[in-house]
């Protein structure tokens, strides 16, 4: 777990901000932070566990920047017409994983939905911040019930625009009618975190519930 502090929020001797802006919001991650989310289950549905191993591991195809270009608003048809085009020894395994994309999604992410569930209770803002294709993303409120307790979600392939580019983190702070400086934000992955804390966001690097409990309570959240 990294808490990643800003200088404009100084910190005191045991680690909690100074500054004068308050954190008063949460944004979560979904991915591995909320759900447990894994690709391979769902190319080795198609392919079978082995093949997809290779596809993952493989050095010609980087799996996650081709995820992101539905991420960040393009569609499933052209990214896999694409792999068709540049790829086509992997054009298979790739088509395997939008057909079989809920065999993807493992459940929910042991105890960060109890940190939900709090903090809702407690009547603390909180929004959801995911890089997810505007395509795929009903099954994450169909299967997630956590996913309701949240005041809204702002959803990179319905708008265009992905994390860690700056206006995802403006539009999901002038969503929640707080500024940036009041939220903090959960992310597993350390760039996306970089980007929040570099915007005067209360930056926590995900690596598990409990770890993210202490952070939390650290900014002064009722968790």
């Amino acid at each position: 777990m990294e808490l990643t502090g800003h200088p404009h929020h100084p910190t005191t001797p045991d680690g909690q901000p100074s500054g004068v802006v308050r954190v008063e919001g949460v944004v979560w991650d979904f991915g591995n932070v909320l759900i447990d989310w894994d690709p391979l289950a769902a190319i080795a549905a198609g392919v079978g566990k082995d093949e997809a191993r290779r596809f993952l591991a493989a050095t010609d195809f980087d799996f996650l920047a081709w995820n992101h270009g539905p991420d960040s608003g393009g569609t499933w048809e052209d990214a896999e017409a694409e792999v068709r085009r540049t790829h086509p020894h992997w054009v298979e395994h790739a088509l395997a994983y939008r057909a079989n994309f809920a065999a993807s999604l493992l459940g929910e992410v042991p105890g960060t939905a109890d940190l939900v569930r709090e903090l809702h209770a407690a009547r603390v803002p909180q929004w959801g911040l995911t890089n997810w294709s505007d395509e795929l993303y009903p099954h994450a409120p169909e299967r997630f019930e956590v996913i309701a307790l949240l005041d809204g979600v702002v959803v990179s392939g319905t708008e265009r625009i992905a994390k860690p580019e700056r206006r995802a983190y403006e539009l999901v702070a002038e969503r929640m009618g707080l500024p940036l400086g009041a939220l903090a934000f959960v992310d597993d992955r350390v760039a996306n975190v970089e980007a929040a804390t570099a915007l005067g966001m209360a930056g926590v690097l995900f690596t598990g519930a409990e770890d993210t409990r202490a952070r939390l309570r650290g900014l002064g959240l009722p968790v």
